[in-house]
């Protein structure tokens, strides 16, 4: 894509849907469906284990349900942290862009837990607020990143507390862990939307090093089971 052809692009007011269903070229395309590959892959490890845990328990396999939920929850972590790198490679990465594509705020209604309603609540009332596409784009891409890391670390506690046979309510604990999966599942579609937006906006000379980036190792997010106040910066 040229200049010409990406001054056109961004010349009108563009929507999320707009981005969307714009092509790519073909480099950029190629990265877009090796990283949704990964993504995708991980997530579908996730959902089949988590699924195998609940019908453990359905038959009276307490043990073995206990076990499986610590493997969803190892599954969960590391596809959470990759999820959160990319955000965080993103956000680093648009403060030197001239343009960022159009964004759309979080929405309530597609979460069912009070952490990523919460931070859909937030994320919305900021959107008004703030002027601008780029604060819009990247105070969207932190909230995505910390809702990520909230989740991730309440899916653990609960995951834990099921694993220990200690819990006091376990019924609470597994019903947690399904709204805290379909809750994943709204961000990880939130993130690739961005996935596909930002590579649009990218110019195409520094596509290569933000694929390194998206190679490099995540760093790692430590995991406890009171996890910190949800807090956004603007």
């Amino acid at each position: 894509m040229g200049f010409r052809d990406t001054h056109s692009l961004f010349s009108r007011r563009r929507s999320v849907s707009d981005d969307w269903v714009a092509a790519l070229p073909a480099e950029k395309t190629r990265v877009f469906q090796n990283v949704l590959q990964g993504w995708e892959t991980s997530y579908a490890m996730l959902s089949v284990s988590l699924d195998d845990a609940f019908a453990l328990r359905a038959r009276g396999e307490l043990i073995c349900s206990r076990q499986q939920i610590s493997v969803t929850s190892d599954i969960l972590s590391r596809l959470a942290n990759h999820l959160i790198s990319f955000c965080q490679a993103v956000n680093t990465r648009s403060a030197r862009l001239l343009r960022l594509p159009a964004v759309a705020p979080l929405k309530m209604d597609y979460f069912r837990g009070a952490t990523a309603q919460t931070a859909a609540s937030w994320n919305g009332i900021l959107h008004h607020v703030l002027f601008g596409s780029r604060a819009r784009f990247r105070h969207k891409v932190r909230i995505l990143a910390d809702t990520l890391e909230r989740l991730m670390h309440e899916f653990t506690a609960a995951a834990g507390d099921i694993c220990s046979g200690g819990a006091v309510r376990p019924a609470t604990s597994w019903d947690t862990l399904d709204a805290l999966h379909y809750d994943f599942n709204t961000c990880l579609r939130e993130t690739e939307i961005v996935l596909k937006s930002f590579l649009l906006a990218l110019p195409d000379e520094q596509l290569g090093s933000f694929v390194a980036d998206l190679e490099a190792p995540p760093q790692l997010k430590p995991v406890s089971a009171n996890p910190k106040l949800y807090r956004a910066s603007a």
